[in-house]
């Protein structure tokens, strides 16, 4: 088999569109990265985040405040909001994400060998870069992680597509489509400083040098690693 081939994935994929944004949020909520009272983006910024319909996320959102994760307020400042003691244990869905390290792992590893030799061609060949600087600076003024995933989830596409190399750029895309789908919503401090990264990588791909640009990639893709399943309590 191909080993660069996107690796097979069973847990989640058992799972209905409902269940993967119920135990995504809930997840996200018992780690920590959504703090008590903190209130969501729009259902439809969930939407493409999450890549489901706004319709299923209305139906998560909902029951998850039956369950006691969230709530719900009318009125000014009102939306759907984490509960300020919410409930834990209570969506069993999430154990097919947090049984998925080895799946993960591979995929961060995939992207990595795909994502830093696009970059080191794009870097080799020249890159206008006006384009990946309008999307650092969106993503700086991002106001929430739903919106923030969609621009990163733009600039990468775009500097990895500027290597000229079709076939490549195809490949990384099943592969990140792939890792996407354990996405959780991340503070946003912590957006902010993997932003930083972004700025890095455009100007050394400004500057044509390949050498940098790569080693960018490799932290920045790398640090996956220990952000993603391993928040979770689940080692590599």
């Amino acid at each position: 088999m191909d080993r660069l081939s996107v690796p097979a994935l069973t847990g989640i994929r058992r799972l209905s569109a409902l269940d993967t944004v119920r135990a995504r949020i809930a997840l996200a909520v018992e780690l920590g990265l959504l703090a008590p009272g903190e209130a969501l983006p729009p259902g439809g910024e969930i939407a493409v985040a999450l890549g489901v319909s706004e319709i299923t996320v209305r139906r998560a959102l909902v029951s998850l405040c039956s369950d006691g994760v969230l709530e719900r307020r009318r009125g000014r400042g009102g939306g759907t909001l984490v509960s300020l003691s919410p409930a834990r244990g209570v969506v069993a869905e999430i154990a097919a994400y947090t049984g998925a390290a080895a799946e993960v792992h591979e995929l961060i590893d995939h992207r990595l060998v795909l994502e830093s030799g696009l970059v080191h061609l794009a870097a080799v060949r020249g890159v206008a870069v006006d384009e990946l600087w309008e999307l650092v600076g969106r993503m700086e003024k991002a106001s929430g992680w739903a919106e923030f995933h969609e621009l990163d989830a733009a600039f990468h596409l775009a500097v990895v597509g500027a290597s000229g190399m079709p076939s490549g750029v195809a490949r990384f895309g099943d592969v990140v489509r792939e890792l996407y789908r354990y996405y959780l919503p991340y503070p946003m401090e912590y957006l902010r400083e993997s932003n930083r990264e972004h700025a890095e990588l455009v100007e050394a791909l400004g500057k044509g040098d390949a050498v940098r640009a790569v080693d960018v990639v490799c932290r920045h893709v790398g640090a996956l690693h220990s952000t993603m399943l391993a928040r979770h309590g689940v080692s590599p």
